[in-house]
């Protein structure tokens, strides 16, 4: 699965047939061979999300903040999580990305956020450790965590990129979190 990501966008036409309305790969712009993808797939901005027209949210593949730009909104991305040892977190671009830090928790690991969202994160290839404040957990190929709004990071301990994928939906914030 390396490099970018196909996607697939069904519409209606003027006979008001199903079609295809577009076949991309993303992000648009050049990725370096062997370098990470993080490409977003596409963004609602309500729920429930309108089906009309063939207005492309994500026309590049590019998201610039990690939840939805939307109350009620959602996002879908595959993120390439590189090996710990290749990358450095950057607690400020987290932030400049909508996600919430904490000094404490940025110290344990650089990499620690969290959004007002419910997230379906599904390890597609690779390994990469959930880490949480109290508990941090090995994911798999095929297996799903539910972050539900929570503090957390992920750690990839091995020397392989791990390729996931993300679904974000806003939701309303933890009290006191």
């Amino acid at each position: 699965m390396p490099g970018k990501v196909r996607r697939i966008v069904t519409g209606v036409n003027s006979a008001g047939r199903s079609c295809i309305v577009s076949d991309t790969l993303l992000p648009t712009a050049a990725v370096a061979a062997g370098a990470p993808v993080r490409a977003g797939l596409w963004t609602t901005d309500s729920a429930p999300a309108s089906n009309k027209g063939t207005a492309d949210p994500v026309p590049a593949g590019i998201i610039l903040r990690t939840p939805p730009d939307y109350r009620g909104g959602s996002v879908i991305r595959v993120t390439d999580i590189v090996p710990d040892k290749q990358h450095a977190y950057d607690p400020e671009e987290l932030r400049r990305r909508n996600c919430k830090t904490t000094p404490d928790r940025s110290a344990r690991h650089p990499g620690f956020h969290a959004t007002d969202t419910v997230d379906y994160a599904i390890c597609l290839e690779g390994e990469v450790w959930a880490v949480l404040d109290e508990d941090e957990t090995l994911m798999r190929p095929g297996d799903v965590l539910i972050q539900r709004g929570t503090y957390h990071a992920w750690s990839n301990r091995s020397d392989k990129i791990c390729r996931m994928l993300f679904i974000l939906i806003d939701a309303e914030p933890l009290a006191n979190h």
